[in-house]
């Protein structure tokens, strides 16, 4: 009788077909990352540039019914509480909640006078590096 019938037969992978696998999924990995990396900054820029235009609409609503804009020392906070002198121009809240931080976490800059707006204010998010200047920034000013 012959004993292959009951020997049962092993098999496993090679060390040079383990190598391989990992060597291609080295490369997939290589070639996938950064897309998805470039992706996530790129959510992050339109997030920015979306929160910008809304507080650009908020501000615009504030001026047409208190007659200004808020000044550097009131800020954005005006924008859910009534200043010390709204009497009864403002219509607000003109946003929903506070604005926190840019999606770098990173507070926004308002300034009014703006520096560049010279009759209104500027808006600036610092953007990735989280210092101003440096061509990354995202404003109100500019077109980028």
């Amino acid at each position: 009788m012959s004993r292959q019938g009951n020997r049962s037969v092993r098999r496993a992978f090679t060390l040079i077909e383990l190598l391989l696998v990992m060597v291609i999924l080295a490369i997939l990995a290589a070639v996938v990352v950064p897309k998805f990396t470039a992706r996530s900054e790129q959510a992050k820029i339109s997030a920015a540039k979306t929160t910008i235009a809304n507080l650009d609409t908020a501000l615009d609503a504030f001026e047409v019914d208190m007659g200004r804009y808020p000044n550097a020392n009131e800020g954005l906070a005006v924008l859910l509480n009534p200043p010390s002198d709204a009497g009864t121009n403002w219509h607000g809240p003109y946003i929903k909640k506070d604005v926190g931080n840019d999606p770098w976490g990173h507070p926004y800059i308002y300034r009014c006078p703006g520096q560049y707006n010279k009759s209104g204010y500027d808006l600036v998010s610092m953007g990735p590096d989280g210092k101003e200047g440096g061509g990354d920034d995202i404003d109100n000013w500019s077109n980028k």
